[in-house]
């Protein structure tokens, strides 16, 4: 799907705040679609997996589901993959640090753990939830314990979540989603290619809560991109549904906080045509964007908590 600036300006300027809620308003009854369906199949399939690259959305949406389900009357629980990481011995960690592991390969992940606890789940046995410590690359136990109830729905939302390496169980016991940035935003003979949104929203979001400056994010887009192609895009056919996490305000909510500091990257030619496709967009003040929106994942404030 492709959009052009002059509707994203159009809707802006003619009034901010009802844009962005329109925005809200049409993602969520896509969701909403894909809730029905959930619904329809909560007795069979009580699992529901979510993957997606980095900067996709896909922890809010998993939030945004769990929301709907809840209030639908079917209790749901969200889990992070990332809890199931392999923790690193004291080599590995050495190598780590100069770069020599491969932090996003699906080797990382404990799959005896996860599909085992995933098993648990449907069975409506009790477990508890590990926990991953990031700061020492170890897996603790959090000492927090499900146990799904029949009509109980549990979410597991991370980047090899439809990987068949990873995720063993059968199908038929699981629902699968896959999310990212599809929209490509045009402007004359510029077309924004879908992984620069997603590279502004790890910029945004680094700023925000990693202290780590644009020239850091980007210095890391190029090994984060290659990950993406040889451990997530190759299994997106696999889902049963597919989401476009593309807000079409977000590019002008960002506008002012990044502009200028992607204009200092001068020697990344990558981010000529994200430069001119900023310049041409109306600016949006944040005090229009909704506590529920996607893309206060990445600008901090919001209903939903990280």
């Amino acid at each position: 799907m492709n959009i052009e600036i002059t509707r994203i300006n159009q809707g802006i300027e003619e009034s901010p705040l009802d844009y962005v809620k329109y925005v809200n308003m049409d993602y969520y009854y896509k969701l909403g679609c894909i809730v029905d369906e959930i619904e329809k199949n909560c007795h069979t399939r009580p699992v529901i997996l979510i993957a997606g690259p980095s900067g996709s959305g896909k922890t809010t949406t998993a939030m945004m589901l769990e929301k709907m389900l809840d209030e639908r009357g079917h209790e749901t629980h969200t889990i992070s993959m990332d809890n199931y990481f392999c923790p690193l011995t004291d080599e590995e960690k050495e190598l780590a640090a100069l770069g020599k592991v491969d932090l996003e390969s699906p080797a990382r992940v404990d799959k005896e753990l996860l599909n085992q606890q995933i098993s648990a789940i449907e069975k409506c046995e009790e477990i508890e939830i590990p926990k991953y410590n990031f700061k020492t690359s170890s897996r603790e136990w959090s000492g927090k314990k499900i146990q799904r109830k029949k009509g109980e729905l549990v979410i597991f939302e991370g980047i090899h979540a439809l990987n068949p390496d990873v995720i063993t169980v059968p199908d038929e016991m699981i629902c699968k989603i896959y999310v990212s940035v599809r929209t490509r935003v045009v402007c004359d003979d510029i077309v924004l290619h879908p992984s620069m949104v997603r590279l502004m929203r790890r910029m945004i979001r680094d700023s925000n809560f990693r202290k780590r400056s644009p020239r850091e994010t980007l210095n890391m887009f190029h090994s984060v991109e290659a990950g993406e192609n040889k451990y997530i895009m190759p299994y997106k056919h696999r889902a049963d549904y597919d989401i476009d996490t593309f807000m079409a305000y977000e590019l002008s909510a960002y506008r002012d906080d990044i502009l200028d500091k992607l204009r200092e990257l001068d020697d990344a030619p990558e981010l000529a045509d994200t430069i001119s496709i900023l310049e041409k967009l109306t600016p949006l003040s944040k005090e229009n964007i909704t506590p529920d929106s996607l893309i206060c994942e990445f600008i901090g404030h919001g209903q939903f908590k990280y």
